[in-house]
């Protein structure tokens, strides 16, 4: 199986939605998520497997040296393989070619191992508001 990994590549937004919703647990919103990133994002990485998007990271930004990372995730059948490690890698060499100087992220304790081990992010403090009612102190951008 070979996947191709790319910094800013072209892509089906719903492709991605369905990626998205299967990834993260909920029905496709039918978002126009090229639009989106191309708006807000300093870059993403797609990986294909032939003409098949089959992992994802968004890569938002302050405008300056900070970067985070935003809806990583990978089709199921290929998890275990090492996509969302290589994604994340490739973020943070688009990251640092841009210029920035720090990569963050946030995740559930459920993907600590992931995130510490598999891609080498430090732990940190951090806080969170939610700012909707209804919105637990665990709940992601759906």
């Amino acid at each position: 199986m070979t996947i191709v990994y790319a910094w800013r590549a072209g892509f089906d937004s719903g492709a991605l939605d369905a990626l998205h919703a299967v990834g993260f647990g909920h029905a496709p919103g039918g978002i126009d998520w090229l639009s989106r990133v191309e708006k807000h994002s300093l870059g993403w990485v797609c990986a294909h497997r032939r003409d098949t998007l089959v992992g994802f990271v968004n890569v938002a930004w302050d405008g300056g040296t900070h970067a985070f990372l935003l809806d990583t995730v990978v089709a199921p059948d290929v998890r275990g393989q090492g996509v969302g490690t290589r994604l994340v890698q490739a973020a943070a060499d688009g990251a640092r070619a841009a210029g920035c100087g720090w990569l963050h992220v946030d995740y559930e304790p459920h993907l600590t191992a992931f995130y510490q081990e598999a891609c080498g992010f430090a732990p940190t403090a951090a806080g969170l508001v939610a700012l909707e009612k209804g919105r637990d102190k665990h709940a992601t951008d759906r």
